[in-house]
């Protein structure tokens, strides 16, 4: 069913009609467009164009359709239905005679689409907040199963200074919890209500918009009915976010893939998360992580297609909108499905405490302690540093830790070592000296662990 047509002496082309319609991607606003509908019934009810009985026989009405719909929902899509909103209209009319041909009196498809789509994405970023929120619960979980596993953190994929495990770990939710913040933001510029705007130049029936956006939870209506119906800021906005999220959930999916390599062997990904080999049977692929990092491009993509559409847009509504809705609902689809196995990966995963502490010892990531212990004396931290330098060459040299060097070849390069050293080469000692907010100290992430679970749970 087509809502246009009277203009035209032909049916459209086959070809064209194919290209044109849209029914088969914003089929997934069905139940905003019923809700959308209902409070646009009761708009015209207040101003006078529907009865009250109209008003309650057209609610009805919708409102079975929408138990229908959220019952099954995937629809009974039909060739003449060029949209979501015509299909909807259709089952109306089919449900209530002429009555259904009433609803759309002072509205048009543009402000229609545009109020579905804007709950449609508030729904979905709702539902964001909730993925998030496990996310970052299993990383804090991680973390306070780990808060004792000592490895060793890396710059340029070289092993650099020794950590905790947890600290990891908390890096991530630090990440996870910016992107609900992001999303937070955005979410409040989703929240205005186009309805009422008309076609582009508002409407001439004196609905209440204000009481319109109230009926569909919105914080206020839009202020320029050319910018509402073609405003698509909202789309790429929450795009933005969901790329952003998608860029951090790649990183932390490339660790674990590192991280579960036999070269690294610090973690091990159940069985439940990993795939083998159609050849080699001693494989085992982190697959889950693997995927994650692949829809990273995906999600971005989606914030470029988007971008690219709205470039150069003149006012206001043009047919170029329609391709808004496939980019974003398939981009928070897969960002969806990636926190929620992220989740069952990290809930599952098994971290291999001493292998951990063995990248810590083995890739001379004390020797910034040592360097520290050359400061203590008095010793300016550039020649500690080259003293530090050459005290590992020698280690490399023999091919053992800076802590096997005996007192002798380590006062053969600078004569004001002392025995004391052994104790600041220790790895706990080191970790212990980094007891400073936001530092990797055990009491430091400790800390760090408690606050993140108060922030959690006082979170959306």
């Amino acid at each position: 069913m087509a809502l246009w047509g009277g203009r035209f002496e032909t049916k459209p082309d086959e070809l064209f009609k194919l290209f044109n319609d849209s029914l088969p991607v914003d089929a997934a606003l069905a139940l905003q467009d019923i809700d959308g509908s209902i409070a646009w019934a009761k708009a015209i009810h207040r101003a006078g164009v529907l009865s009250a009985d109209e008003l309650a026989r057209l609610t009805a009405a919708l409102t079975k359709l929408r138990s229908e719909i959220a019952d099954h929902p995937t629809l009974p899509l039909k060739d003449p239905d060029e949209d979501i909103h015509s299909w909807v209209e259709r089952r109306l009319i089919e449900a209530v005679g002429d009555l259904g041909k009433k609803l759309h009196t002072g509205r048009s498809r543009n402000d229609q689409v545009a109020t579905d789509f804007r709950l449609y994405v508030r729904a979905e970023i709702d539902a964001r907040f909730a993925e998030l929120k496990d996310a970052r619960r299993a990383l804090i979980d991680l973390a306070d199963r780990t808060k004792t596993v000592v490895t060793s953190g890396y710059t340029h994929l070289q092993r650099a200074q020794p950590i905790l495990f947890a600290h990891w770990a908390l890096a991530y939710q630090e990440m996870l919890e910016r992107d609900a913040a992001r999303f937070a933001d955005a979410r409040k510029r989703v929240n205005v209500c186009p309805l009422g705007s008309g076609a582009l130049a508002g409407t001439t029936y004196q609905v209440n918009r204000e009481q319109i956006a109230k009926d569909l939870g919105f914080d206020a209506p839009t202020r320029n009915s050319l910018d509402a119906t073609s405003d698509r800021d909202f789309v790429i906005e929450t795009l933005a976010a969901a790329s952003n999220c998608a860029i951090h959930l790649s990183r932390l999916a490339e660790d674990l893939i590192l991280f579960a390599s036999q070269e690294f062997g610090v973690v091990e990904m159940h069985d439940s998360v990993s795939s083998g080999s159609s050849l080699m049977p001693q494989k085992k692929n982190p697959d889950a992580c693997e995927l994650i990092r692949g829809k990273c491009g995906r999600i971005f993509g989606a914030l470029a297609t988007m971008s690219m559409t709205v470039k150069g847009l003149p006012l206001a509504y043009n047919k170029d909108l329609q391709e808004d809705k496939e980019p974003l609902i398939d981009a928070m689809r897969q960002l969806s499905m990636c926190l929620r196995v992220l989740v069952r990966v990290l809930d599952t995963l098994k971290v291999r405490e001493s292998r951990a502490r063995d990248t810590a010892l083995d890739g001379y990531a004390n020797a910034t302690e040592l360097a520290d212990y050359l400061v203590a004396k008095g010793i300016p931290f550039r020649e500690a540093h080259d003293v530090v330098g050459k005290l590992v060459r020698v280690a490399i040299t023999k091919q053992v830790r800076l802590e096997d060097l005996s007192i002798d070849e380590m006062r053969s390069v600078d004569a004001r070592v002392d025995n004391a050293v052994y104790q600041s080469l220790a790895l706990e000692a080191g970790l212990k000296r980094r007891e400073i907010a936001g530092g990797t100290g055990p009491g430091a992430v400790a800390a760090a662990i408690a606050a993140s679970r108060q922030r959690l749970a006082s979170s959306a």
